[in-house]
């Protein structure tokens, strides 16, 4: 599923190619894929990585973004380079990204949503012989219980984990780790 949502947006995208930029987000892509399969031969799992195909690709996009999908495909966004600033900035914003995929948050994520809409359906049933404005209540009761309870607590420990993978990604890459903090104050401003 990853795999055609990534190749779908890659034809609906300006790809930029054979640029300094481009060549700068592969060479620091390759960088960083190497630091993951150093990372899991170390943890004890030197397969872990044996489905990725790693691609990385810089798209002519003003938004401040970047990620990875499972499997390695990785997107750079040409709006985020200022704020990335210089190749350290990059392999943070890569290391974080990467560490989103590797640690399946976008899974994770989507059996969360898949579980809070079960959930939603079984309030709606339980609810139906309610009175409207009572079942409104519920409903809303359970909608910001469950994110303000689940979504948003699980969100901040993704984005802290993806943080922390991300830093010793880029670590073992051989990237200054000091810029992290520096570009997330870039990110933030």
């Amino acid at each position: 599923m990853a795999l055609t949502q990534y190749q779908n947006f890659l034809k609906e995208h300006t790809v930029v190619k054979n640029t300094a930029s481009s060549r700068e987000i592969k060479n620091i892509g390759e960088r960083i894929a190497k630091a993951a399969q150093d990372f899991f031969e170390y943890k004890g799992a030197p397969e872990y990585l044996k489905d990725y195909a790693w691609e990385y690709n810089l798209v002519k996009d003003n938004q401040k973004n970047a990620w990875c999908m499972p499997g390695g495909k990785i997107v750079f966004y040409t709006g985020i380079l200022p704020i990335a600033e210089n190749a350290d900035g990059i392999a943070a914003i890569m290391g974080h990204e990467v560490a989103h995929a590797l640690l399946d948050h976008g899974g994770q994520r989507m059996i969360l949503s898949l579980a809070q809409q079960g959930l939603s359906l079984v309030a709606l049933k339980t609810t139906e012989n309610q009175p409207e404005k009572k079942r409104k209540a519920i409903m809303t009761a359970y909608v910001i219980g469950s994110t303000v309870g689940a979504v948003l607590p699980f969100s901040r420990k993704h984005e802290t984990e993806a943080d922390r993978i991300g830093l010793e990604l880029m670590t073992i890459a051989g990237f200054n780790p000091e810029e992290a903090p520096k570009l997330w104050e870039r990110m933030q401003a």
